[in-house]
């Protein structure tokens, strides 16, 4: 996808805030003594620290996974080896790689682990003295890391290599990540900047990002393991979980009529009002753009532009060829409602199975072809007869639910009537509820007097 060697100047554009640092590193003169030799600078130390991120989903790409229909429980799963319509592809049929030459005699390098943070050489999942040696610690901590250096070339022994900024400079600007180290890597996902989950995390859009929060201020990290939330779309995991109740409790408002709420909305579905990126894909269909090499056609929004829709959700994934989404209802005593990003892409089945069909991405990107995707996945992944694959593949759409986690709002967070409203943001009928509690549910009595009151504060 668009994540190939212009990555470098895509990234540069998405300049978040820094966040604060703390006091200088003590390794500081010893790095001005020595320079920085890599990882093994680090361990002099942190020693057992690059080992230890090995075993992580941000290197391996996969974990175990407990609360997804249909997948084995003794395998790992996530952008190593899923395939699924946003992406289309994984690791494992999209290396990074040279692509073939387009019709102007071009090529780039592509792939879906241009952000994994080693050398390539040392791959997804790799381990041993190697793998630890080919760790970026600097691309997540150093806020003065050259991007330009990030990108990947082919050496002597004609082998694909992501570049590294390993300089003194560099090194000398470590602490924990910031916004920018973060997403560097995860808002240029999905295919280009801002596309996969459609948010912008500044001052001006999110309430952490204006009191000066970083990522990490609510993903703790503990031994280089990140803790995520429950996104239906987001599987691999590194076994901890993070939610809004760990900061604010479940009583977090002065209103006893909104913390009464919290037993079945989530933070979530009042303070993130809005979404944005790509609506849709058509990984069937590839249109040549202006510099020659072709993308999937997609429909995309601007970021902070569309609002998302409702559903409830227990935190379990329903999970199959043509959807992937939120298990739950108002009565299985778990779920609460919560706000999704609607997302469809349309891709290749097997005709015989109806599995979704993974594709490489470097014929079509190449020349648009892209049933010789399908079978160059085929092949790589061993399947029986990959041109009888590609020929009788049928195209069809997949909906995914993306959760909504970010992008907070107090000022602008919904309020009683944005909700109990007769032209209110639920569709309480497709949630559950009858007429006679849908008639009740939206008779002013609930709101009324309440934002009256609100109404002349404003005032």
């Amino acid at each position: 996808m668009k994540r190939t060697v212009t990555i470098a100047s895509a990234l540069l554009a998405v300049l978040w805030g820094a966040g604060t640092w703390g006091a200088e590193h003590p390794g500081k003169s010893q790095i001005e003594k020595d320079g920085y030799k890599g990882p093994a600078t680090c361990e002099e130390c942190h020693p057992g620290k690059t080992k230890e991120f090995l075993g992580t989903v941000h290197w391996k790409h996969a974990s175990k996974v407990d609360n997804v229909d249909n997948l084995d429980p003794k395998k790992e799963y996530g952008m190593k080896n899923r395939i699924y319509t946003m992406c289309n592809g994984n690791d494992v049929v999209n290396n990074l790689k040279e692509i073939p030459k387009n019709a102007d005699g071009k090529s780039k390098f592509t792939g879906c682990n241009t952000c994994h943070p080693g050398d390539h050489l040392n791959d997804v999942g790799s381990t041993g003295p190697a793998a630890e040696n080919a760790i970026d610690c600097l691309v997540c901590h150093s806020t003065d890391y050259d991007f330009r250096q990030r990108k990947p070339f082919k050496n002597e022994q004609g082998q694909v290599v992501m570049g590294q900024d390993r300089s003194t400079k560099a090194a000398l600007a470590i602490g924990k990540p910031t916004v920018k180290n973060c997403m560097v890597c995860h808002e240029t996902a999905g295919g280009g900047v801002l596309v996969k989950r459609g948010f912008i995390f500044s001052k001006d859009t999110d309430a952490h990002a204006a009191k000066g929060m970083v990522c990490v201020d609510c993903h703790k990290t503990k031994n280089h393991k990140i803790p995520t939330g429950f996104d239906p779309n987001n599987w691999a995991n590194d076994g901890l979980r993070v939610a809004c109740g760990d900061c604010h409790g479940d009583k977090p408002h002065k209103s006893a009529d909104y913390n009464r709420h919290t037993a079945k909305i989530a933070c979530q579905t009042c303070h993130i009002p809005r979404t944005g990126g790509a609506v849709a894909k058509d990984f069937t269909v590839w249109e040549k753009g202006s510099d020659g090499f072709y993308e999937p056609t997609t429909l995309k929004k601007e970021a902070n532009e569309t609002v998302p829709v409702y559903a409830w959700y227990n935190k379990t994934v329903r999970n199959e060829p043509h959807f992937i989404g939120p298990k739950g209802s108002r009565k299985d005593g778990k779920s609460k409602i919560y706000p999704f990003k609607i997302y469809m892409g349309k891709a290749f089945y097997d005709k015989k199975t109806g599995q979704l069909l993974s594709m490489d991405f470097a014929p079509p990107m190449a020349n648009g072809n892209t049933r010789a995707g399908v079978e160059s996945a085929a092949r790589t992944l061993g399947m029986k007869d990959p041109a009888a694959v590609a020929k009788n593949a049928v195209p069809g759409w997949q909906t995914i639910y993306f959760g909504s986690n970010h992008l907070v709002t107090k000022a602008k967070a919904l309020n009683c009537i944005n909700c109990h409203g007769v032209n209110g943001v639920f569709n309480f009928k497709e949630l559950g509820y009858t007429d006679a509690e849908i008639k009740k549910l939206t008779n002013p009595e609930i709101y009324f007097n309440q934002l009256i009151e609100k109404q002349k504060e404003d005032w």
